[in-house]
């Protein structure tokens, strides 16, 4: 049997922006395969606590590996190999996020499962945020949408809060972007409009390849005309996980893009509030 839960030396509780590689890596093919169809373990890059930008108010964060796009500007490429994640039991999980179950509550929070892309261990997800509902906890997924499709209706009623990554509208700068095409993100937002399940889109604003004022404005149209969008938040680019692409070896796309001004990211976000969303 696979050993779970990470060691004295890899603590649970870290930053994302931690460099992880191999927590997970004796894992065999036969254990992360039943990892994936039990959700009785998951493989686990970190848990943040205290953070305020992933849902609403005070949020425990898991950040899971695993993750089929390869977005140009990921600031945590150590998370797209699952193994690079430690194997967590579903206990310890539910038992790191119970600690702070009373001023989650209090303070309004909850439960953000983000990665790497999370419903690549969809099972383990959902046995997470069940476990999380029985004591009173706020769920959110933070997913990039691409295999929302694993997701039953009923499984979404786990889910208080999807924070929905679009990448781009434009199929052919999603795939410039991600490496993937997007039809199943926007299929997925727009079941989940059907089913009027609440969204916040997240939105990352790149000079040079998401910036592109008619591309931003198709975002904008796509998002409004959902009905379920109750916040949107534009995301500037930053260069703070360059350093993980260098110590990975591998080539960097934007090693010389810098941050947007300050006015073009607030430009982008009036481009959404005009199109009358909730943006940030």
């Amino acid at each position: 049997m696979m050993a779970v839960d990470s060691s004295p030396e890899v603590p649970l509780i870290a930053s994302p922006y931690d460099l992880r590689v191999s927590l997970g890596e004796k894992a065999t093919e036969t254990d992360i395969r039943t990892a994936l169809e039990t959700g009785e373990c998951g493989f686990v890059h970190s848990f943040t606590t205290g953070s305020t930008v992933d849902g609403p108010g005070v949020r425990v964060v898991a950040w899971l590996t695993g993750c089929q796009f390869r977005c140009q500007y990921c600031h945590n490429p150590d998370t797209w190999k699952m193994t690079n994640g430690m194997p967590v039991s579903l206990d310890r999980a539910i038992e790191t996020i119970g600690k702070y179950r009373i001023s989650l509550q209090v303070m309004n929070g909850g439960v953000t499962i983000s990665g790497g892309e999370p419903l690549m261990q969809h099972r383990f997800v959902l046995n997470v945020f069940a476990g999380a509902r029985k004591m009173g906890v706020h769920t959110a997924l933070d997913s990039n949408g691409y295999l929302g499709e694993r997701l039953s209706d009923e499984d979404l009623g786990l889910v208080d809060l999807v924070l929905l990554d679009i990448k781009a509208v434009s199929s052919d700068l999603h795939r410039r972007v991600t490496g993937m095409d997007n039809e199943p993100v926007l299929a997925f937002a727009r079941r989940l409009a059907e089913l009027h399940r609440p969204i916040w889109v997240r939105f990352v604003f790149v000079p040079g390849l998401t910036d592109d004022v008619e591309e931003v404005e198709r975002v904008a149209k796509f998002a409004a005309g959902l009905g379920n969008v109750q916040r949107v938040d534009v995301l500037p680019f930053h260069q703070m996980g360059r350093f993980k692409w260098e110590k990975l070896n591998m080539d960097y796309p934007l090693r010389d893009t810098k941050p947007p001004s300050p006015e073009a990211t607030m430009n982008a976000v009036a481009r959404f509030r005009a199109a009358g969303l909730n943006a940030h």
